[in-house]
């Protein structure tokens, strides 16, 4: 058995027997540590001749110290599953700042740091695994709204071009030895199928095949992901990759999203992971929500039996985690539900054949 094997075997038994603790914000902690332009170029990228400031995933090679020491600290306020600092490498979401050839290399060393920093922890506590998610963002493009108003027929990337970008993410995240692949901040389906598509393929190419979380966005209080959605239509949309849990993420705190994830918990037959926001933000962006009020929110869901992970999006720093990690801790994880097989359909609403 590989250590990867062996790390994957302790994560299904983990997740039999309590709610597992996701990690916060990584774009929260890096603002605490205010890096100016020349923190993010370092010496490496000190002539580049685009400005770099707030490409965050570009921290992993300038400032990697940083980083590692962001993973610490959630693992040391009780996070089992730490995600990777790679939720805009593509070459897609990289165009911005014209650093798309770097993007397997930010994936590469973007899931080796996050695994050195839990491998650290699991050596210091063996009877507590700590695990790597390989952060898989949406980029900043959509496949199936036009971003032009006045042509609804625009599209500005194509199916393929999402594909290639996701497959060398996933790829590198591969490589560099994480547990699991997480595709998140879903606001587009049809990205989330290019991308699953890829991760397929790479599984084929590599022989690796990891589990796959899966985490969309409900924008507002439509109840509905940006493409148009609803929660029971978007799993019926994705359920065919028998993905080790589905979920939201973003946008919402946790008092918006409980409807939503209540009625993930009745539907899916799989593992239900949520990690809100901070609370809504105020007038500033920033986020008020309290660690014990979000931790509140999520210790309420695992006593309802509504998740079986939970965490923290943006706003969100070590002492929210710590705080719903103490929640969490001895409730017993959400029931998987045995629902019967009948035909599941989805456009923007959901539709079941009636048996």
């Amino acid at each position: 058995m590989t250590a990867r094997q062996a790390r994957l075997e302790a994560l299904h038994e983990a997740l039999k027997t309590r709610v597992l603790v996701l990690d916060g914000a990584m774009g929260t902690m890096i603002q605490r540590h205010r890096p100016d332009e020349a923190a993010y170029r370092g010496q490496r990228f000190a002539s580049h001749p685009r400005d770099v400031k707030g490409n965050n995933d570009l921290l992993t090679l300038t400032q990697p110290q940083m980083i590692a020491d962001i993973h610490r600290a959630y693992l040391d306020a009780g996070a089992d599953i730490i995600e990777t600092n790679t939720f805009s490498s593509t070459r897609i979401a990289q165009a911005d700042y014209g650093m798309e050839t770097l993007a397997y290399e930010l994936n590469l060393e973007g899931a080796k740091l996050a695994r050195m920093v839990a491998d650290e922890f699991t050596i210091k506590t063996p009877e507590k695994p700590r695990w790597v998610a390989g952060s898989i963002g949406p980029t900043n493009r959509t496949a199936s709204i036009s971003p032009d108003v006045n042509d609804p027929g625009f599209r500005n990337v194509t199916f393929d071009e999402l594909y290639a970008a996701f497959r060398e993410q996933a790829e590198a995240l591969v490589t560099g030895d994480v547990d699991l692949i997480l595709v998140e901040t879903i606001i587009d389906t049809l990205n989330a199928k290019a991308a699953l598509v890829a991760i397929d393929d790479v599984f084929d190419a590599t022989g690796a095949v990891l589990p796959i979380m899966i985490s969309g966005t409900i924008t507002d209080q439509s109840g509905r992901i940006l493409s148009g959605q609803t929660p029971e239509a978007f799993w019926n949309s994705l359920r065919h990759a028998k993905p080790i849990s589905i979920g939201f993420n973003c946008a919402l705190g946790a008092a918006q999203l409980r409807p939503h994830v209540a009625e993930l918990s009745r539907i899916a037959d799989t593992n239900v992971c949520v990690y809100p926001n901070a609370g809504l933000p105020n007038a500033f962006g920033e986020y008020d929500e309290t660690p014990d009020a979000t931790a509140g929110h999520l210790s309420t869901w695992a006593k309802d039996g509504l998740v079986n992970i939970v965490g923290g999006c943006c706003g969100t720093t070590p002492d929210h985690i710590r705080a719903i990690a103490a929640g969490v801790k001895g409730l017993k994880p959400r029931h998987l539900p045995k629902l019967p097989v009948t035909m599941r359909l989805s456009g923007l609403e959901p539709f079941q054949l009636a048996s």
